[in-house]
């Protein structure tokens, strides 16, 4: 994304409307930052632009520019056709803002350039839609199988391994890799996860026998028979709770966040402000104008909103107000998001949302129309995918996809199009915020592989007699699975979109049992760590995984060894049946929250 802005522009046919429109860049794809500067609340911009000047105007209209406080009167208001004086200060002061200090030599070359050119100087950049899936922990044995599968499914695998020679002998030469400790923050570089989509974790600390075991760790990975464990290598807290934390720092912004990202605006007890600047016919001989300002009582909750509004003008041969954003100095990645909301007051007029994917001053924007309804407070969702892509009022027919500021009023729909519901006069456009949202229905963007039992160890009342190693080993093993339910929890207040499966006792058996799926971290038993794999796979695609919680284990019991038949595998499963049963909000704790703590 490289800036916001909004404009409105007259018809001169008879009655059209403002019309809200939005050039971003990279808006939802990548958004070159140039635009978010977090000044809106702290800092007014400077008023000889941002704000209503009150020196007395040339223009005709300039008593209803005075008389525009907090709030704009509402109805069209007349201003003079025709020839009026031009504000060259104001058109220089405006391309200062934008462009900072201006060259007139580079400046008129420009302007020549974009008056003689039908269509934008650079190409746009081609979105980022690779929608690769990254395997944390990929060497482990839950790990390397989701690998496999993924492979297997023709999507796109991206691997974060600790060791590359280990990875690449036992994964191939050509997959794609990320050499990183989830225990060392500055490891995790934040290009490495560009393009990740989806995250499937299966990182876990290391245990294994106190008497050593078989270079392939056969002891270990049967997983029936009890050898006295012992931690090896990093502790449970620095792998199971601060890995946790610093992976879901490292992938958040490319998998997204179910309640969307705020790009600006006011809401509850977050803000996100944006440096505004007023972009108006001016700059092409008109006499319209227009400001944001803050009104810090304004929202529909009597918190602070952003106020668009100014009076537009047809004299001069303009027709058009607009205010932008500078341009943003560090690339937004909105790609994991599907499009754009606005939350504002409506006015019964259409507006335009433009999106531009260029930090050029003049180039396509990707657009979309919108109605309002007036004098409610409403929420209007843009797709990414409705976005036309235009440049000066024209589509471009070979544009290339939308990648994503702009907020626009204009006068002009596309391709010589009247806006239908343009107004001239005086106008006004409460905008509470922008944020993007991901479409419903959501599916997990982060699998994490837990252990079943990791609400036990401080149960009242159990049996620890009855309850795996780990459970009565807790302290013993650096309380691990007191730090995998911490790193659980992080996960789930994290917002990102989640499924967090709870394996019981892992086995290198087959996949194809039959399955039991519980919830509340009370069942024991065995299950393959391929069949954890499969699950994990299946979780990503499905709706009814979506923040949810859940153990499972095998209907064969741990004196049974599990085989199948090479030539009559069972069929694979539809875990979907599985999922349905999952109900949200159910972990374990809850019967830790209800016990009370002894004293």
């Amino acid at each position: 994304m490289d800036c916001l802005s909004m404009q409105i522009s007259p018809s001169p046919l008879s009655s059209s409307i403002p019309n809200l429109q939005g050039s971003a860049s990279h808006f939802g794809r990548k958004i070159s930052n140039r635009s978010l500067n977090h000044q809106l609340l702290s800092s007014p911009f400077p008023k000889p632009f941002l704000q209503l000047d009150d020196r007395p105007q040339s223009f005709v209209y300039r008593q209803s520019l005075a008389s525009l406080s907090s709030r704009t009167k509402r109805g069209p208001i007349s201003a003079e056709a025709g020839k009026q004086s031009w504000d060259f200060g104001r058109f220089f002061r405006t391309i200062y803002f934008f462009n900072g200090p201006p060259s007139p030599a580079k400046f008129f070359e420009s302007l020549i350039e974009k008056l003689s050119s039908p269509s934008p100087s650079k190409p746009v950049n081609n979105m980022d839609n690779s929608g690769i899936v990254l395997v944390a922990g990929a060497t482990g044995g839950v790990g390397r199988r989701v690998v496999d599968i993924l492979r297997k499914k023709g999507l796109p695998v991206r691997v974060l391994v600790r060791n590359e020679e280990k990875a690449r002998k036992m994964l191939g030469p050509d997959i794609d890799l990320i050499v990183g400790d989830i225990t060392k923050e500055s490891t995790l570089v934040p290009e490495y996860f560009k393009g990740v989509r989806k995250v499937i974790n299966a990182v876990s600390v290391i245990v294994g026998p106190k008497e050593g075991d078989t270079p392939d760790r056969a002891k270990y990975s049967q997983g029936i028979k009890f050898f006295e464990p012992e931690i090896k290598g990093d502790s449970p807290e620095k792998v199971e709770y601060i890995g946790m934390k610093n992976l879901i720092n490292a992938v958040k912004g490319s998998v997204g966040l179910r309640n969307g990202k705020l790009l600006f605006g006011f809401e509850d007890n977050n803000s996100r402000e944006l440096a505004w600047g007023a972009l108006d016919d001016v700059v092409m001989g008109g006499v319209s104008e227009s400001t944001f300002q803050i009104d810090r009582r304004g929202s529909e909750i009597g918190g602070p909103t952003g106020v668009f509004k100014g009076v537009v003008s047809t004299a001069n041969n303009g027709g058009f107000t607009s205010i932008r954003t500078k341009n943003f100095s560090v690339p937004e990645d909105l790609s994991a998001y599907d499009g754009l909301e606005l939350r504002l007051k409506g006015d019964g007029r259409k507006y335009k949302l433009i999106i531009r994917t260029s930090s050029d001053w003049d180039t396509v924007g990707y657009t979309a129309s919108f109605d309002t309804v007036a004098g409610q407070w409403q929420s209007i969702r843009l797709p990414f995918s409705s976005l036309r892509p235009i440049f000066r009022a024209r589509t471009v027919s070979d544009a290339p996809p939308f990648d994503p500021t702009n907020l626009m009023f204009s006068k002009f729909e596309y391709d010589g199009k009247l806006n239908p519901t343009f107004v001239e006069g005086a106008f006004e456009l409460p905008l509470s915020s922008i944020r993007t949202y991901i479409k419903d229905p959501i599916r997990p963007r982060f699998v994490h592989v837990g252990s079943a039992g990791v609400t036990r160890p401080d149960r009242p009342g159990l049996d620890l007699n009855k309850q795996p190693p780990a459970v009565r080993l807790n302290k013993e093993l650096g309380f691990i699975l007191t730090f995998k339910l911490k790193g659980e929890d992080l996960l789930r207040e994290s917002g990102i979109p989640y499924a967090i499966v709870r394996p019981c006792a892992l086995t290198e058996e087959p996949a194809g049992a039959d399955l039991i799926f519980e919830q509340g971290d009370n069942i024991t038993g065995k299950i393959s760590r391929e069949e954890i794999a499969r699950i994990c796979v299946a979780a990503l695609e499905s709706t009814y995984a979506c923040d949810k919680t859940f153990e499972v284990k095998s209907v064969i019991p741990f004196s049974e060894p599990f085989t199948v038949d090479p030539e009559n595998p069972p069929p694979e499963k539809d875990y979907d049946i599985y999922f349905k049963t999952l109900k949200d909000g159910i972990t374990g704790k809850e019967i830790l929250e209800q016990s009370p703590v002894p004293v």
